[in-house]
């Protein structure tokens, strides 16, 4: 597959590192000769200085062979111009990173398809969405619904009042167990557990489960006694901070703490009146304990830096807040942040990565989600008739080791997959796989 990434800024630059692990012809262009000059030696790509909105730099790198034309620089008329032009010239289909909400509307969706922009990615968006999902509950790490929560994935960190701590996994109860344990992470590894494995102290569990049963998860983990999130406190008035406090529950009550004024003043203007601005820098703790940090179930660090979002968060957990989420661009942070026991990481470069990457599968596939903790993915796949998945029980499929079939939708009810779980056509079947190895079960729905 020939793809072309258009803008080797945050985003573009790890899709590119991505792909090229997955052996695809990678093309990396970006009129910045700087940003390119350590990639090519190091990854397996090309990389090309040229404009993604010339036309004889787009013929140069053979836009018009592309199998997929990406454009993500950071400015947004560019890529949609990009996009356009790419389009023009032959490539079969195009995305375009974005920064305004509207044209995301669904009633734009065919007008874009007609100038030539295919898809349409909104990065903070993406990120703000993994934020709510954060805070909704506070005891759990990372939240993802299928099928509007017929099916949830919950991960969450082992403390000590957990019930399942140190048993072999196979003694916890047979197929009638209302939820599949897909993953654990253990220090720096990921792994699909089998029977004879057992989850230790401070390790991040994934189950999967319906919605019915999602308190049962709560108690068996020990998190019984952690507050439901009503106030959250958001450090830094970022595009995301805005999108964030737009999309949490009416319930929920958030204060945003900007240093700039005229920030705040802007914040004012865009937010609705259940949103309180506080001008002031969110690293004073004597501020943030002034404006009620230690009454707040949620802390959320959105400025710009990931050491003080990550500093932040650690202050606020030892205030005694009880779900902290730290937006942490830099990947190479993420397992510090991790070893620090920070809570939640958002980074909208693995974020956007994900969804795009979904686009490159051949299988029917409606949601793809980089776990940014484990190395691993999620996805969904929709069952095609005589698809190879549905030929012999689960058990019987040879399924590619690190992988795990975490749960089922049909006919809009969650299933818990056992081994001897026959999937059927139409089925919604979410699959668990160590980073990078969703090409090797597509091959099962296609």
């Amino acid at each position: 597959m020939k793809i072309i990434i258009a803008g080797a800024g945050a985003v573009g630059t790890h899709l590119a590192k991505l792909l090229s692990r997955e052996k695809q012809d990678i093309i990396l262009m970006d009129d910045n000769e700087e940003r390119l000059s350590t990639l090519s030696s190091n990854f397996d790509l090309m990389t090309v200085v040229a404009s993604p909105t010339s036309i004889k730099g787009l013929k140069e790198v053979r836009a018009s062979e592309a199998d997929l034309f990406i454009a993500v620089t950071p400015d947004e008329s560019r890529n949609m111009t990009a996009c356009m032009l790419a389009t023009n010239l032959g490539a079969q289909k195009t995305v375009a990173r974005i920064d305004n909400y509207e044209y995301l509307l669904p009633k734009n969706k065919e007008f874009f398809q007609k100038l030539g922009v295919d898809s349409l990615i909104y990065p903070e968006m993406l990120a703000a969405k993994e934020i709510v999902s954060a805070v909704r509950m506070s005891w759990v790490r990372q939240w993802w619904e299928f099928c509007g929560g017929a099916l949830v994935l919950i991960g969450t960190k082992m403390r000590e009042k957990a019930e399942i701590l140190n048993i072999p996994l196979h003694k916890l109860g047979g197929p009638e167990l209302p939820y599949h344990l897909v993953a654990i992470k253990r220090g720096s590894e990921t792994r699909i557990p089998r029977g004879d494995d057992s989850i230790q102290l401070n390790d991040i569990v994934y189950f999967t489960t319906t919605r019915k049963y999602v308190p049962y998860i709560r108690k068996i983990a020990g998190k019984e006694e952690y507050a439901d999130t009503r106030n959250v406190m958001i450090m830094g008035g970022s595009r995301i901070a805005v999108r964030t406090a737009q999309y949490v529950p009416d319930y929920m009550q958030v204060k945003i703490i900007e240093n700039d004024l005229n920030r705040c003043n802007r914040l004012t203007e865009l937010l609705d009146d259940r949103t309180m601005i506080i001008n002031g820098d969110g690293r004073d703790m004597d501020l943030l304990v002034e404006e009620g940090l230690r009454n707040t179930e949620a802390f959320v660090a959105l400025t710009d830096n990931s050491e003080t979002n990550i500093l932040a968060c650690l202050a606020a957990k030892r205030m005694g807040v009880s779900k902290t989420v730290a937006e942490v661009e830099n990947i190479d942070y993420i397992g510090m942040a991790e070893s620090l026991d920070i809570g939640a990481v958002i980074n909208k470069k693995m974020i956007a990565a994900g969804h795009i990457y979904q686009m490159m599968l051949d299988a029917d596939v409606s949601n793809v989600k980089s776990l940014t903790f484990a190395n691993a993915d999620v996805a969904e796949f929709t069952v095609k008739e005589g698809s190879r998945i549905t030929r012999h029980p689960v058990k019987e499929l040879g399924l590619p080791k690190g992988t795990t079939i975490g749960g089922l939708i049909r006919n809009g009810e969650g299933v818990v997959v056992t081994g001897n779980t026959l999937i059927r056509p139409g089925d919604h079947v979410v699959v668990f796989c160590l980073s990078m190895m969703i090409k090797k079960i597509e091959k099962f729905f296609s």
